[in-house]
């Protein structure tokens, strides 16, 4: 599978989990809900990761810009 490929299902796949953790629960009754708890914990943990690599990510960019900016 090309990367851009494989990149592209991975990134939708996380709010995907999530829509369906959320239509799981609408559409289940009484004890049943609680099966829907697992796609939504693992995808909101998914999402909040990402982006705090994201941001780490940003933050060590910014770093190497300012010191090459620095540098005589």
């Amino acid at each position: 599978m090309r990367p851009d490929l494989q990149r592209g299902l991975l990134a939708a796949a996380t709010p995907l989990l999530i829509l369906l953790g959320i239509v799981a629960l609408l559409l289940r009754q009484g004890s049943d809900r609680l099966q829907a708890i697992p796609a939504l914990v693992i995808g909101c943990a998914l999402l909040a990761q990402t982006s705090w690599s994201w941001r780490r990510r940003r933050r060590a960019l910014l770093a190497e810009l300012r010191d090459r900016h620095l540098e005589p």
